[in-house]
């Protein structure tokens, strides 16, 4: 699963994320970009797959524009997108020895003011490719290469869509943001059937999107502003789990942006332990961070030179390849492999962490029935489970983390309070004033070599407080319907 950039074409698509310039297919064969050659830009594919990377020009007879879309098919081939006006025309580049051959596949006319009209990312398999075009009152999807009869429309989604993440291996199920009504939720939409439904819906009143998603575990990653009001938040969840969505305190890095661009593949079962590839933007510019959700701490590493900027992907094995180019290297990949701890969670120290509740109790310990009762770790993340039978709640703790909460049984409400005693979870009570602990040294992005004085460290004791809950149980992640 990849997610790229590359800054010079554009710098900046809806919502502020870094617009795709750089594209790798699902299997990681396969990349293409817009190229730099003096003051124009003409595309080129990259082979991923061989012994060595190595990149093919496919100029045409004029320079494109910045801006414009392109995409690996996997085939080899590469899908252009060109814009004039309302009217956006797809075609196909490939080698023809010392030429580039075009094949026309047909335009989609986007005639209404304000509509946007973007390539989605790579589809599993490679075969097709689709796009996404988003008008002020509804959007649809379209199939723009490996159809019978040039671009077909196949879906129309009521309200203002962005992003776009496949959640299955087959190209089916699309996942869309999609803004109504003054707030973003993820829908889910079915290609094969045209049926749109909610995906993510973690509150009513909060901005909740998917930005990206594992088939082969199920991992998810989201944005979401439920734990924080006003402030977006990365968390994780799994699709198809009663899981609450956890948002990790070591994914808040102060003064920088953190987007998540690859997932591991290949871990079936077990999402919380594939890694996951981040780009970090920060004062001191651009760098790489994994993450993996049981391991709960961010690790920095040193991104290559000419890194193309939120570009990479994931082999099974866990080596994490970015592509990068320089005037002496045009094509490279650098390979890194992201350290890895304990099986189990670990601390900042890397000695395996417990979750416990505020009171000292071991977190984890199966409720009446096979119900886990919820519980944070020592950093704050949420590690509570929920089961079909019980109430889901999240309720966030005085560091802004949020943690699982389940009701035990009817009448009874889930949560530790002051002696062990259970404290209800109003569902509408505001979040408390938020009050930020101090970033472990692990978790600070690099820094200029100058010597500044430690803060003294603080000792903090937890106090349940009334909460805002965040429950995933909400966003049927687990009643998508495929016949």
């Amino acid at each position: 699963m990849t997610a790229c950039a590359i800054e010079p074409p554009s710098t900046s698509g809806a919502d502020g994320v870094p617009e795709a310039g750089c594209v790798i297919t699902a299997d990681g064969a396969y990349a293409a970009r817009l190229a730099p050659a003096g003051d124009c830009w003409f595309p080129e594919r990259w082979t991923l797959d061989g012994p060595e990377p190595y990149a093919v020009p496919l100029p045409g007879n004029q320079p494109e524009e910045p801006g414009t879309g392109v995409q690996p098919m996997g085939d080899g081939r590469v899908l252009i997108h060109r814009s004039a006006g309302g009217r956006h025309m797809f075609s196909l580049l490939y080698p023809t020895g010392p030429g580039t051959g075009e094949l026309p596949l047909g335009a989609v006319e986007c005639p209404e003011p304000g509509t946007r009209l973007v390539l989605l990312p790579p589809a599993p398999g490679g075969a097709r490719a689709y796009a996404l075009a988003s008008g002020p009152r509804s959007s649809a999807v379209w199939l723009v290469a490996g159809g019978a009869f040039g671009p077909e429309r196949l879906a129309e989604v009521p309200g203002r869509c962005s992003g776009g993440v496949w959640l299955d291996g087959g190209g089916r199920l699309l996942a869309l943001d999609r803004e109504l009504g003054g707030r973003t939720k993820s829908v889910v939409v079915d290609l094969e059937r045209a049926v749109v439904s909610p995906l993510l819906q973690i509150a009513d009143d909060s901005d909740d999107r998917l930005l990206l998603a594992d088939p082969d575990s199920g991992l998810l990653l989201i944005s979401s502003d439920a734990p924080s009001p006003g402030q977006e938040r990365l968390g994780w969840g799994v699709l198809g789990s009663t899981l609450p969505v956890r948002f990790p305190e070591c994914l808040r890095l102060p003064d920088c942006v953190v987007t998540p661009f690859a997932i591991q593949p290949g871990q079936v079962l077990v999402p919380e332990n594939c890694a996951v590839g981040l780009r970090i933007d920060g004062a001191f510019g651009t760098w790489v961070g994994t993450w993996r959700p049981a391991e709960r701490r961010v690790r920095h590493l040193a991104a290559p030179e000419g890194w193309l900027a939120g570009a990479g992907v994931w082999t099974p094995e866990g080596a994490l390849r970015l592509p990068y180019a320089t005037p002496t290297t045009p094509c490279g990949v650098s390979t890194l492999t992201a350290p890895r701890g304990n099986a189990g969670a670990t601390g900042p120290d890397g000695t395996a962490a417990k979750a416990t509740e505020p009171d000292g109790a071991a977190a984890g310990a199966a409720g009446p029935g096979g119900t886990a009762t919820g519980a944070t770790g020592p950093d704050g993340t949420a590690v509570g489970a929920t089961a079909p039978d019980a109430a889901a709640a999240k309720a966030t703790e005085p560091d802004g983390t949020t943690a699982g909460a389940t009701g035990l049984g009817p009448g009874r409400a889930a949560g530790p309070g002051p002696g062990g005693a259970a404290v209800p979870v109003s569902p509408r009570t505001a979040a408390p004033p938020e009050n930020r602990p101090s970033v472990p040294p692990e978790n600070r992005p690099p820094a200029p070599s100058e010597s500044r004085p430690s803060a003294p460290s603080v000792a903090h004791t937890a106090v349940p407080v009334p909460a805002r809950p965040v429950p995933l149980q909400q966003a049927p992640l687990g009643r998508l319907v495929t016949n």
